[in-house]
């Protein structure tokens, strides 16, 4: 460029943010020089929001002295600002605008100036106001604030970090929306503002945000108790930073968790609860969408669970519940018996659980179950049965005197078995029995008294009882102890006495039967005191019972025969009639007194001088001296003793010679005077009794007189040796006449036995011997080992064996006999009823007489197996009520006897049952009660077996006193029975034990009613009705000692001695026998 040449200069900057803003003139001087004054390099090293900061250079030496005007313009307005030095910070600008800067260099006058040199700079935009407006899972919207006037120029770059990658997003306005994120992640937001030369950014405004987590899934309860829950739940989010978690509880609170589960405690029992879970970003604070889940708490267990009632099909049950949401629960009562289950509901904490099964076990489980209806508590339990139904048809079916049998029925089907018990009450105490089947025997109870049973069925338990049923039953009555009936002397009534019976009793009734089966009945409030019967006839036997009352119930009756006392016999209405033997002798004959009211004994034979008939009482005891003598004009001139007692209905005719001189008792028939007159009655008595010399005493004596008889007068005395012929021949002829009666008479009572149809046994021996020359005799045949007594043994030993045996012979009866040598004879055997064919009738068993009646006795073989059904059919047809039994089943280990009875239960032989009803065990004998049924009739009777089982085969027992108190036994109770029940007697083979038993009882009553004894003939006769009868030596012997050992007790004063060691039955009491004039052999007929 050449000096002083005008030229037109453009400085420009070397930045593009440093450019002038056009050319910059040049000063040139007059002179044309170039003034060198000139700004250059002018830059902006520096901008702000408010602030622009410039630097430049001058190359002038004389730059030193220069000031610098910087000129300022934004377009609108213009400014300046002096600066000393090459550089200058323009302040007070407005953010975000467009200035130029025009930088002068002024001399050190002050005014010159060289050319400006120019830049234009955007001041920076204010920073932002930035805020996160709303977060997504996948975005972020963020808005800003600028204040700035020049904001409306700004764009705006949002820098978007997640810490590994940075990317940029721009936007005019002032809110973005970030998207394309990852759920959950922290993210940094950068915005800038950008001026409008899209190049000046402001200062950014950085922001942190996550993004929201997503939304958790599958949500879960896992587990529920009283006071917590459990969840978990799933996230698929990949996140940067681990999330939490936080639970919120609905009106509780909030939770947090770390990881993907969570156990919420400290909750109430039994309430819903709504859970949502958020998935919070690492912040802290961001949280994803809540997924949301209702749960209720589990309610606690029930308490106090408690069976209130109890029915047949129905149980009801309480419980409490303590938990504050109570009132929304409902129950859920499970109901299980084993076998199923049920379930009820109900709302209230009482349940009345129907439709059950009686008597079964139940257990019931109640759980409170939530408002949800379906959260449950957990169960408290119980076991109960429910009551069995009420026993159906109770009734007793048995009573007896301590025991009262009952049975009833029950329809439940139970699960278990049912026990029963019965509750027994009497009024003033009660106590329980137990049964495990439908059947009881109530024992030990109290006669004749009222008892209530209630019987319940119970359940397996043994607590749980169905409703009672009840029935009143009264025992029957005990029968009176130790009844007595005696005669009274010389009256017509019995007297009764009698033990109070054990147990409650309201009255006795007492029934006499006679023999015409005419039955009177009498009562009595008492037993204390004696019972007069009201009168009777003299002289009949009766049957006479005691039976106890009480309630409508009778006990079995006590049973006695009886006799009342004889008294005077009637007198006869026929005068006997007297004839003229010789001039000194006569004969009376007169016809036996009726003896309706006792036996006659004896007769006196009165003769009558004076005239009339006087009363005659009074001179019995003047005799034939006394007639002689003057003192009387009647006296006794015969006493005839009566042969035996003969039947009411049979009346011997008797021929007395008067006048014979012979003497009876203390009475002379002293002969008569020819040419005298003579009346004649005859005293018959029924009881006699004479003084010392012979001589009857009136006063103790029962008679009564015939009536006299016409007047006879004697002949004239035609001389000694013709009276003599005359009255021998007369004596002669009532001999004969009188020995052919009484053998015509003896005829006739045989064909009357009714009974037993036997054929006459016409011998009949015997060997006498007084009581008081017993023990003399005794010794005598006992000497040299009892060799008196083998003779007489010896001597029996063909006794009655020609006697025919047909029946037991027949072939069909063979295979009936237990022994062929042991038959029984035919005109004694026992005939059953004929049921199938002419041997039907066959058993081995013979009638034998005792000391009063032919047939006292049967005598049997043990029964075989074949002919256990005949034997009873024996023990009914011919009502037998005692049995003896002298042998055991087996001895020696051979069947000795066929067990004709049951053990335990009933059992029938043929038509006939059996029941063992009381067995009494003692040590040397067995008594058994058995109930008999016939089943043709339908009758039943109580028959007692006497089971002596201390005698051996072939042998004697121990002791005599065994034997002596056994047979006092069985007589106490055989006496009971009635008149025509023959006592059954067996052993094994019906004659060894057997015979030996009968002989001692007849024995014993021989003693006591004839003071004689008459061994050798009891045994005669026996064997005249069954072979072998006392089989053995030994067993004769033994009877002889019996009868030595009674008789010494006797005169020792010890006659209790044959009924000692009293076990099993009442204490025999002794009675005094009245006279009796005795047959030979010890039997009455």
């Amino acid at each position: 460029m050449g000096a002083s040449s005008n030229y037109d200069l453009s400085v420009n900057s070397p930045s593009r943010n440093k450019r002038s803003s056009g050319d910059m003139p040049l000063t040139v001087d007059a002179n044309n020089v170039t003034w060198h004054g000139q700004v250059h390099n002018l830059q902006v090293v520096d901008v702000g929001v408010t602030s622009v900061k410039l630097t430049w250079e001058v190359n002038n030496s004389t730059s030193d002295t220069y000031t610098y005007r910087i000129e300022v313009s934004n377009g609108t307005s213009v400014w300046n600002k002096t600066k000393n030095a090459t550089e200058a910070e323009i302040t007070e600008l407005n953010p975000g605008t467009n200035y130029s800067f025009t930088v002068f260099a002024v001399a050190a006058d002050g005014q010159t100036e060289g050319e400006g040199a120019s830049i234009s700079q955007y001041t920076k935009p204010s920073k932002v106001d930035l805020q996160v407006v709303d977060v997504g899972e996948t975005s972020v919207n963020l808005t800003w604030k600028v204040n700035d006037s020049a904001s409306d120029t700004y764009t705006y770059r949002i820098e978007v970090s997640n810490g590994t990658s940075v990317w940029n997003k721009t936007k005019n306005a002032t809110e973005a929306e970030i998207t394309e994120l990852n759920p959950g992640t922290n993210y940094s937001f950068t915005v800038f503002a950008v001026a409008a030369d899209g190049q000046t950014e402001g200062e950014g405004a950085s922001i942190s945000q996550y993004t929201r987590p997503n939304k958790v899934h599958d949500i879960q309860v896992v587990d529920v108790g009283e006071t917590s829950v459990s969840l978990t739940w799933e996230v698929n989010d990949n996140p940067s930073d681990p999330y939490t978690y936080r639970i919120e509880i609905a009106n509780v609170g909030n939770k947090t968790s770390d990881a993907t589960n969570a156990n919420i405690t400290g909750l109430i029992p039994g309430t819903c609860y709504n859970f949502t879970v958020f998935s919070v970003a690492a912040d802290g604070k961001t949280e994803g969408e809540g997924e949301p889940k209702s749960q209720c708490t589990k309610p606690s267990k029930v308490d106090d669970l408690q069976v209130v009632d109890v029915g047949v099909a129905s149980v009801n049950l309480m419980w409490e519940v303590n938990d504050s949401a109570s009132d929304s629960y409902t129950y859920r009562i499970e109901i299980s018996n084993g076998t199923s289950i049920g379930n009820k509901t109900e709302k209230a904490t009482k349940a009345e659980i129907t439709g059950l099964i009686p008597g079964t076990n139940y257990s019931f489980t109640v759980f409170a179950v939530a408002a949800d209806g379906k959260t449950e508590g957990d169960g408290a339990s119980i076991s109960q049965y429910t009551k069995p139904n009420k026993v159906l048809d109770l009734q007793v079916v048995d009573v007896g005197e301590t025991f009262v049998n009952l049975t009833w029925e029950v329809n439940d089907n139970p699960s278990d078995p049912y026990t029963y018990r019965i509750e027994v009450a009497n009024g003033t105490s009660f106590w329980n029995e137990t049964s495990n089947v439908t059947e009881a025997e109530i024992t030990k109870l109290i006669p004749g008294t009222n008892y209530n049973f209630t019987v319940f069925a119970v359940a397996a338990d043994g607590q749980t009882e169905g409703e009672g049923a009840s029935v009143s039953q009264y025992t029957i009555p005990s029968p009176v102890n130790s009844f007595q009936c005696e005669p009274v002397a010389n009256m017509s009534y019995l007297m009764l006495k009698w033990e109070c019976p054990y147990g409650n009793y309201s009255h006795f009734i007492i029934k006499i039967y006679s023999a015409d089966s005419s039955v009177i009945t009498e009562e009595s409030q008492s037993c204390s005191e004696g019972f007069k019967t009201s009168p009777l006839d003299y002289f009949k036997t009766y049957n006479v019972t005691v039976t106890t009352f009480s309630n409508g119930n009778t006990s079995s009756p006590v049973q006695k025969t009886c006799k009342t006392s004889i008294t005077d016999p009637p007198a006869p209405k026929t005068a006997p009639v007297i004839k003229v033997l010789s001039y000194n002798s006569l004969s009376v004959e007169f016809f036996d007194f009726e003896a309706v009211y006792g036996p006659l004994k004896a007769y006196a034979v009165m003769i009558i001088t004076e005239e009339g008939c006087p009363p005659l009482k009074s001179k019995l005891n003047y005799t034939y001296e006394d007639f002689k003598k003057k003192k009387t004009g009647t006296y006794v001139t015969y006493v005839i003793e009566t042969e035996k007692a003969k039947l009411p209905s049979f009346r011997s005719q008797h021929i007395i010679s008067v006048g014979k001189g012979n003497t009876t008792y203390g009475y002379k028939n002293g002969p008569l005077t020819p040419l005298h007159s003579y009346r004649a009655s005859v005293a018959g008595f029924t009881n006699i009794n004479f003084t010392a010399e012979n001589i009857i005493m009136e006063e103790y004596s029962y008679v009564s007189f015939s009536p006299c008889s016409n007047k006879v007068s004697l002949p004239q005395d035609p001389g000694v040796i013709a009276g003599a012929v005359i009255g021998c021949l007369l004596a002669i002829l009532a001999v004969v006449a009188i020995v052919g009666y009484i053998f015509w008479t003896r005829r006739r009572k045989d064909k009357r036995n009714t009974e037993v149809s036997f054929s006459p046994i016409k011998v009949k021996k015997s060997k006498m011997i007084k009581v008081e020359n017993f023990e003399s005799y005794f010794k005598k045949q006992q000497a040299d080992s009892n060799c008196g007594f083998a003779e007489e043994y010896e001597e029996l030993k063909s006794t009655g064996v020609h006697q025919p045996k047909f029946a037991a012979e027949i072939p069909e009866n063979r295979g009936k006999n237990r022994y062929n040598n042991v038959l029984p004879y035919d005109i004694s055997r026992v005939k059953l009823s004929d049921l199938n064919s002419a041997t039907g009738d066959y058993i081995n068993a013979n009638y034998m007489p005792g000391y009063t009646s032919k047939k006292a006795f049967i005598a049997a073989q043990g029964p075989l197996a074949n002919t256990t059904e005949d034997f009873w059919r024996m023990i009914w047809e011919k009502n037998i009520y005692c049995i003896v039994m002298l042998t055991k089943c087996v001895e020696q280990a051979r069947t000795k006897c066929e067990q004709y009875w049951p053990d335990k239960q009933s059992k029938t032989y043929g038509n006939i049952a059996v029941t063992v009803v009381l067995e009494t065990v003692l040590p040397e004998w067995t008594i058994r009660d058995f109930n008999v049924e016939s089943a043709n009739t339908g009758e039943s009777r109580i028959v007692r077996q006497f089971h002596f089982t201390s005698w051996p085969d072939h042998g004697v027992p121990e002791t005599t006193d065994l034997l002596i108190n056994f047979r006092h036994h069985v007589h106490e109770y055989s006496s009971q029975n009635p008149i025509d029940s023959p006592v059954l007697v067996h052993c094994s083979a019906g004659v060894g034990r057997t015979g030996t038993f009968i002989a001692i009882d007849r024995l014993i009553q021989q003693i006591e009613m004839e003071n004689t004894v008459d061994v050798y003939g009891v045994v005669y006769d026996l064997r005249m009705h069954r072979p072998l009868m006392v089989q053995t030596e030994d067993q004769y012997v033994f009877l002889n000692q019996c009868v030595m050992d009674i008789i010494r007790s006797q005169k020792d004063k010890k006659t209790d001695l044959i009924y000692q060691n009293t076990t099993a039955m009442a204490i025999y009491e002794n009675f005094t026998p009245a006279p009796r004039f005795g047959k030979a052999n010890g039997y009455h007929a």
